[in-house]
């Protein structure tokens, strides 16, 4: 009986969050146009390699949305401190869907040529430098602030859910009859869900950035975090986590197609394997609660993360196993959800709301450094191997994330400090 009631408790304090109606509606969106984002991910990756045969133009493909996401993200930061969030929101998902239509209507008439593809996914990359820091500004405000980590945490599950279902689904699409088109349609539908159920969002009223210019409200993010030990190791995890370790996601469809020979349907696999492992680390973390040891579970998740990215590099080149290397690109996505959502938690905790778009506009140029790291991954891969480039990747992670363990005493000790700051309601 004891233990039932245990079980019960856990279930919900994983989906405490969801007991407000905004953050639930804001989240029920957010399913929506992930799911569309995923399906997008895996049609322009697909049709990149499709159209040119190179490994070098799937880095291109990420150099393409990566270089507007990281040079304008701060801008968008600061934007999403001083106007209507929500309408920003709105406004940017709009656009999504407006480019995706684009792009799906010359997929549909066989008139897409691969510069439309880095067309479109600047544009994309573009819009999602003022996309990211307005979602990560919104949520705080519809939820108590004790909720934050499940919060962050129910966030991530939409990410690693969706790409579960979204990438799986896309390549069954895009294996079909119905071809590639579809797969830039669907983002244009969960684009245009989220812009609706944003609208019927009702924020309290916010205190706006008060600098008076662009660069003056910049440098006072970029001073915040700067000397702020906390805020600068932890945005440096997220930077080191997308240039090095996230970027084996861009060379699914060589690892599908010239290893495990698997085709578009083991791409779909492969990508799902990520989201499984990702979701059951963000149930995991979601189900902890106010957990103090962030430091250590953050360390220990970037360890193993690289470690295992290393064994599926290893395992791919002398065994070529597809069902070896789900299980493996499994447990790697598993450890990534949990020390990153304790990256995101521990950020939105302690920032203070005047400077949230600001700072998360600075994480998010990080974050952003994932087509980069994806056009790293290419090159290597293109004059080495891929299985070479990932595990390279992945002893780049751990090297980090141990050289922090030995050296900072205020980063494994992170929940702690986080636990003692008194926070005030969002």
């Amino acid at each position: 009986m004891e233990t039932t009631t245990t079980q019960r408790r856990t279930r919900l304090q994983v989906f405490t969050a969801l007991k407000h109606p905004g953050f639930r509606r804001f989240w029920l969106g957010m399913v929506a146009s992930v799911m569309g984002f995923q399906i997008m991910m895996v049609a322009q990756g697909w049709l990149v390699y499709d159209l040119t045969d190179s490994k070098l133009f799937l880095g291109y493909l990420g150099l393409a949305a990566g270089v507007p996401a990281i040079v304008l993200s701060l801008i968008g930061g600061v934007v999403a401190d001083k106007v209507d969030q929500r309408r920003l929101l709105m406004l940017t998902q709009s656009i999504s869907g407006l480019v995706m239509l684009t792009l799906a209507t010359l997929v549909l008439l066989d008139m897409v040529q691969v510069w439309h593809l880095m067309v479109t996914a600047f544009l994309i990359g573009s819009v999602q430098a003022f996309d990211g820091p307005t979602r990560q500004a919104i949520f705080p405000h519809l939820i108590e602030r004790e909720d934050m980590m499940n919060a962050v945490a129910l966030n991530s599950m939409v990410w690693q859910g969706t790409r579960v279902l979204g990438p799986a689904l896309g390549g069954i699409i895009i294996g079909t009859r119905l071809g590639i088109a579809p797969g830039f349609y669907a983002p244009l539908a969960g684009f245009l869900i989220m812009a609706l159920m944003v609208s019927t969002l009702r924020l309290p009223p916010i205190k706006r950035a008060q600098g008076t210019s662009v660069a003056q409200d910049m440098a006072e993010g970029i001073k915040f975090v700067r000397t702020n030990r906390i805020f600068t190791f932890l945005i440096g995890m997220s930077f080191f986590n997308s240039m090095f370790g996230m970027s084996y996601i861009f060379l699914f469809p060589v690892f599908a197609k010239d290893i495990f020979e698997a085709g578009t349907s083991g791409l779909g696999f492969l990508s799902a394997a990520t989201g499984m492992g990702g979701l059951l680390g963000t149930f995991t973390t979601a189900s902890l609660g106010n957990f103090q040891r962030k430091g250590w579970l953050l360390l220990g998740g970037a360890v193993f993360f690289g470690v295992f990215l290393i064994l599926f590099a290893i395992t791919s080149s002398l065994f070529a196993s597809l069902p070896l290397a789900m299980g493996l690109i499994f447990l790697a996505g598993a450890c990534t959800s949990i020390y990153m959502i304790s990256v995101l938690t521990t950020l939105q905790s302690l920032v203070p709301n005047e400077l949230r778009g600001r700072v998360i506009g600075i994480y998010g140029m990080t974050f952003s450094v994932l087509p980069l790291g994806a056009m790293q991954a290419g090159a290597v891969a293109e004059f080495t191997s891929a299985p070479f480039a990932v595990a390279l990747g992945g002893a780049a992670i751990i090297l980090f994330a141990m050289g922090m363990a030995v050296t900072n005493s205020q980063v494994r000790n992170l929940g702690m400090q986080a636990a003692a700051i008194p926070q005030e309601r969002a």
